[in-house]
């Protein structure tokens, strides 16, 4: 006697898994009983299948999930007498509707769109492992048949009348279709499923001839492997066949046809079995568009796109393709502003427009995803036909979209690859399209741009360059260079930048432009930062105990803006000085002048506290950032770094009076606000020299020198370096 079933939520069942199972296997077995040829009640059959049903529901939340676990379920259905091919149609709706609804919750790692993907994987599955328990089962009902037809003609006579009759049982009572024909292709003798499955009427089917049911889609072979047969080559082949029925539909069958000979063994009669698979091709063919197409705008989804692709990437000689790479400018504010189900539509409406723009032969839409699409074309003159694609696409987008009583003006950016097929992957394609369509992006939006190999090289290096920064931090790529300051007074070296660099295992050293940009997008410029500080405070305090006589007094470090902002500058700072033992007096952190623009007391209160310290803060870059300049009064800097482009013109002799006008002013303004002048891009002794007139504090530049190890600090070089 069985156990009752768990209650939902009781201890033992706290999901209530087993009563939602139970439940399902009643829906099932209520679906299939009416045409499953078997003694048992309709509650035996339902025990039969409740197994069934638990083992579904663990194929759909399995990890990994393997569909191919359904087919011993659809095997298992043949040994439960579920034979009729009605059986399969009706169990593949019952899973369809109700699988996911009574076994998909629980699973907080499966979504319910997952959920319903693999549920219709595993009744592509199920159905397969149906059809193949079938044929096994038809199979051995073939074998009984030859043997029954062979014992009918080789018995004695007093036999006869029953074998004939065992014949006559298995060949009307058998599931699949069987008809019997001569070696002219005459139909002899068909039973009553083969009779079903061609319309119901048997003079439609007996009396014609097998040569009159030729199909557009018979493969070539098919009639030679007939033609084989009857002339005795062959005993038997195997092929699937389309039928045409008398109404004018198609009947796909598994068709088996056997040779049949005399007692001595010459060719006497054809017999055909045929298996109805029209469902199961149906089905196929659903779950393939299924798979292959975008389930919101119908578009060929990444999947076929692929496929097209690399059918077009595979073409011939003089075969040429292009690709459009199409992303919407702005479509994230108006999906945030209006709600996901307003974005769906607008999305639909967009696949629309661009399924306009594709209609000639060899050009098509996919959608890969989010609010991106991409458009290919292919022939022999893709040169001018992707361009002109691209135009279509912009100006279909050009015209507002109405959402929800509101009317939204849709732009997007287009990056183009083009060229002969042949030469790259479909991956290589796409991504230099998928490169290209950032800089039409970068450059504005809502305009295409063609792709140029040494921009998606640069590209390229820039994303293998920010994905092996964290890496290169932790096994110790980098390292300083240290460049001198100078006092103008005397001469005599007042300190040092420090300026960090990149020894990279494949590129060589790079300097900071090439890095410190991807650092900051990348968020890695903070623990960067913070290295660089505590390796230049501890060369500091180094040169302070080993030089104290004429030693540098200050190290200067850069800040990036991003380093402004991260709540543990002050903090960070001041525990790299205490571990070293430096005097806050000595570190000189240097911020550009462009990132305290607008700044508010927010972002300038860390900088104060820093500079109530003792810590100097620098504004570097000066005179590049338009900043007001009665703005110097409330910021906390004790230093200018003039930007190198105003004393540029000293290079020149006569020097230009009014860079010679400007730098004095500055030089003038800074002392009366009590600011030390620092002179970045010295190259010459005659800009020194002016610059020291001009009452300049310390300079820093290739005159004197050029950043490198800390031991050659003190080696000033003292030549031009124009």
């Amino acid at each position: 006697m069985m156990a009752p079933a768990q209650a939902a939520g009781s201890p033992a069942d706290p999901d209530g898994l087993e009563d939602r199972l139970r439940r399902f296997a009643t829906i099932w077995s209520r679906a299939v009983f009416p045409v499953t040829a078997t003694s048992l009640t309709r509650p035996e059959v339902e025990e039969h299948l409740l197994p069934l049903a638990r083992k579904l529901s663990q194929s759909l939340h399995a990890r990994p999930f393997d569909p191919q676990s359904a087919q011993r379920i659809g095997a298992a259905l043949i040994d439960v007498h579920c034979t009729h091919p009605e059986a399969l149609s009706r169990t593949l709706g019952v899973v369809d509707a109700y699988l996911v609804l009574y076994c998909g919750s629980g699973d907080p790692e499966q979504s319910v769109e997952e959920s319903r993907a693999r549920c219709a994987k595993l009744q592509h599955a199920l159905a397969a492992g149906f059809a193949q328990g079938l044929r096994e089962r038809t199979l051995a009902e073939q074998e009984a048949i030859a043997r029954s037809s062979l014992l009918a003609r080789s018995d004695a006579v007093q036999a006869l009348h029953a074998t004939e009759a065992r014949f006559r049982a298995v060949f009307e009572g058998a599931a699949i279709g069987i008809g019997i024909a001569d070696l002219e292709g005459n139909i002899l003798e068909v039973n009553e499923t083969l009779t079903r499955m061609f319309g119901g009427l048997e003079h439609h089917v007996r009396g014609r001839k097998v040569t009159e049911w030729s199909h557009p889609e018979d493969r070539p072979h098919v009639w030679e492997l007939y033609r084989e047969l009857v002339r005795g080559e062959r005993d038997d082949y195997r092929v699937e066949k389309p039928f045409f029925r008398n109404d004018g539909t198609v009947l796909w069958t598994n068709l088996t046809v056997s040779l049949l000979r005399d007692a001595e063994g010459k060719p006497q009669y054809q017999l055909a079995l045929m298996e109805d698979t029209t469902e199961r091709r149906l089905l196929n063919l659903r779950l393939r568009y299924e798979a292959t197409h975008d389930a919101l705008t119908g578009l060929p989804n990444r999947t076929l796109f692929f496929e097209r692709l690399e059918k077009a990437l595979s073409g011939g000689e003089g075969s040429r393709f292009g690709l459009c790479y199409l992303d919407l400018d702005g479509f994230k504010a108006i999906n945030d502003s209006l709600g996901h189900a307003a974005g769906d539509r607008l999305l639909v409406e967009v696949a629309d427009r661009l399924q306009s723009c594709a209609t000639a032969q060899g050009e098509m839409v996919a959608r890969l995803g989010g609010d991106e699409f991409v458009a290919l074309t292919t022939g022999p003159d893709t040169q001018i036909g992707v361009d002109e694609l691209a135009g279509r696409i912009l100006g279909a987008l050009a015209s507002p979209i109405r959402v929800d009583g509101r009317e939204f003006t849709v732009r997007g950016s287009i990056g183009i690859v083009e060229g002969p097929a042949g030469e790259r992957t479909p991956a290589e394609v796409l991504r230099s399209a998928d490169i290209t369509m950032y800089r039409a992006k970068s450059a504005g939006g809502n305009r295409f741009e063609l792709a140029d190999p040494e921009a998606d090289a640069r590209a390229i290096t820039r994303h293998g360059l920010t994905t092996a920064l964290p890496a290169a931090l932790e096994r110790g790529e980098f390292f300083i260079e240290y460049q001198p300051l100078v006092h103008l007074g005397d001469g005599s070296v007042h300190g040092a930048e420090a300026l960090v660099r990149w020894c990279h295992p494949q590129h060589g050293v790079l300097g900071p432009d090439q890095f410190i940009p991807l650092a900051e997008h990348t968020g890695l410029i903070v623990p960067l930062g913070r290295w660089v500080l505590q390796e230049a405070v501890r060369q500091a305090r180094y040169w302070q105990e080993r030089h104290s006589d004429g030693g540098p007094l200050r190290i200067n470090v850069n800040l990036s803006p991003a380093q402004l902002h991260h709540p543990g500058l002050v903090t960070d700072t001041v525990d790299v000085l205490e571990r070293s033992g430096l005097e806050p007096g000595a570190l000189c952190l240097e911020v550009t002048e462009s990132a305290l623009i607008g700044a508010d007391e927010d972002l300038l209160k860390p900088l104060r506290q820093l500079a109530e310290m003792g810590v100097d803060i620098a504004l570097d870059d000066f005179g590049t950032g338009y900043s007001n300049l009665a703005n110097l009064r409330r910021l906390p800097v004790s230093v200018l770094k003039l930007d190198r482009s105003f004393t540029q013109g000293m290079q020149r002799h006569p020097a230009d009076p009014v860079d010679l006008k400007i730098v004095e002013g500055i030089v003038s303004l800074a002392h009366s606000l009590e600011l030390a002048v620092t002179v970045e891009g010295v190259e010459t002794g005659a800009q020194a020299e002016q610059l020291r007139e001009l009452g300049c504090d310390t300079a820093q530049g290739w005159y004197y020198a050029r950043p490198g190890p800390p031991d050659k600090l003190h080696a000033l070089s003292l030549a031009d370096a124009v």
